[in-house]
Order: C-alpha cells, then sequence, then structure tokens
C-alpha cells in the first residue's frame, strides 16, 4: 500500500476470461444485430436467407465502386510551401480529373431492394403509392440536399440520420399511418430521396472539390442509404412503426 492507495494483480485466469468475454462481443454482437435485420426484413416478405443475402451484399458491395465517367478541370489550385533552409517551393500533386462512379452496396442495391419492395406493396394491399411515394421523394431529396455538405478535398458528406428520420415521418404522414404501405414508402422515398438530392443534385460542383473519386452511394453516403433500409424495417419488427 502506498499513500493509503492499495493495488491488486490481476491473475493470468481473469486476465484471460476478460479476453475472452471482450472476444465474444465483437463475435455475438455483429451476428445478433444481422439476424435481428434479418428477422425485421423477413416482415416485408424477404425470406431469412434473402434477407441476410441483401444485408451481406449491401455491406460488401460498399468496396465496390463502377466508374460511370471523369470530369476533367480545365485550372487547378496548388498549394505550395516553403521548404524551411532551402526557399524550395513544393506541393502535393494537383488532381486534374474526377471519376464519378455507382456504388454497388449504396446505391445499386438498395435502388433494386426498394423498387422490388415497393412493386411487393402495391401488389399486397391493392393500393396505389405512387402520390405518396412520390411526395416522400420529393421531402427527403430536399432535405438531403439542403443538410449534405460538399467538402474540398473529402466529397460529399450526407448526416447519417436527418434524412432517415425525415423518411419515417414521410411515410407515416402521408400514408395516414404505420402499416406495410407507411414502411415501404419510408424506405423507398429514404433510399431515392438521399441520392437525388444527396448526391445527384450535387454533381454539377464536384469539379470544386478536389477529390480523385465520388461515389454516388459510397463514401459518405452509404451509411446514411443504409439505415434507411433497415430502420423502417427494425421499426415495423418491433411493432413501432408497423
Amino acid at each position: 500500500m502506498t499513500n493509503g492507495v492499495r493495488f491488486f494483480s490481476v491473475g493470468p485466469l481473469s486476465l484471460l476470461a476478460i479476453i475472452i468475454i471482450i472476444g465474444l462481443a465483437i463475435l455475438i454482437i455483429p451476428l445478433f444485430l444481422l439476424g435481428l435485420i434479418g428477422d425485421a426484413f423477413t416482415r416485408l416478405g424477404f425470406s431469412w436467407i434473402e434477407a441476410i443475402a441483401v444485408v451481406l451484399l449491401m455491406v460488401f458491395g460498399s468496396m465496390i465502386n463502377i466508374p460511370v465517367y471523369h470530369v476533367r478541370r480545365d485550372i487547378v489550385r496548388v498549394a505550395h510551401d516553403t521548404v524551411q533552409g532551402y526557399g524550395i517551393e513544393a506541393g502535393a500533386a494537383p488532381i486534374w480529373e474526377t471519376v464519378v462512379s455507382v456504388n454497388l452496396g449504396g446505391a445499386v442495391i438498395p435502388v433494386c431492394v426498394a423498387a422490388y419492395l415497393l412493386s411487393k406493396a402495391i401488389i399486397v394491399t391493392g393500393e396505389s403509392l405512387l402520390v405518396p411515394v412520390t411526395a416522400g421523394v420529393l421531402l427527403v431529396s430536399g432535405i438531403s440536399y439542403f443538410s449534405t455538405r460538399a467538402v474540398a478535398g473529402v466529397g460529399i458528406r450526407v448526416p447519417l440520420v436527418i434524412p432517415g428520420v425525415t423518411a419515417l415521418l414521410a411515410g407515416a404522414l402521408l400514408t395516414g399511418g404505420t402499416g406495410v404501405s407507411a414502411v415501404m414508402v419510408a424506405i423507398v422515398s429514404g433510399v431515392t430521396g438521399i441520392l437525388l438530392g444527396g448526391n445527384l443534385a450535387r454533381m454539377s460542383g464536384i469539379r470544386d472539390l478536389e477529390v480523385p473519386v465520388v461515389s454516388i452511394g459510397g463514401a459518405g453516403t452509404f451509411g446514411a442509404v443504409f439505415l434507411c433500409c433497415i430502420l423502417p424495417a427494425l421499426l415495423a419488427y418491433t411493432g413501432i412503426y408497423g
């Protein structure tokens, strides 16, 4: 004991137990969340295997960008730094060209899922969802556009939560309830609205971003799109939104 403070050494068994607990938590928590999301998607008409496949395809597909076209700049800004003691100016290599890509997991797959769910909802409910979906897409697109930040040297950054919450409110308000139609409107308007308002509407300003790659549905956008896919499904599964 030093200055009234007692020190205890942790035995190797306790340390091993802590390591095992941390390892199990790292392994089990993602599996639990994956299973919960899979069960939630089964409520929307997927089989459990299809639901898990969709989630995994989105996650792993987020690493795949499909090049679409190139944007070439005529003039670039070059920042110079003076090397101390030598008077030599040195700067990072200027970026003359930006590749515009479409992300597989954050754009292609979510749009396909949204289209599939919308068509299935129309068949199940027997009602036309064109008006609420269109209104929801316009609403989420507007919110996404004004809340998205285009940062020079970084890219396009869509807020993680704001579009998803807007989509949920749009689904509930535009359908007058929280049933299957509301869930489908929330997913479709969320996914489509983010990509339209947060990405496509920002394409005119990518020349000034000075980044080598801009991915529609990719980095800076994928999280918001993924949340718009799973949040309505999870709330419907728990009975809060369905």
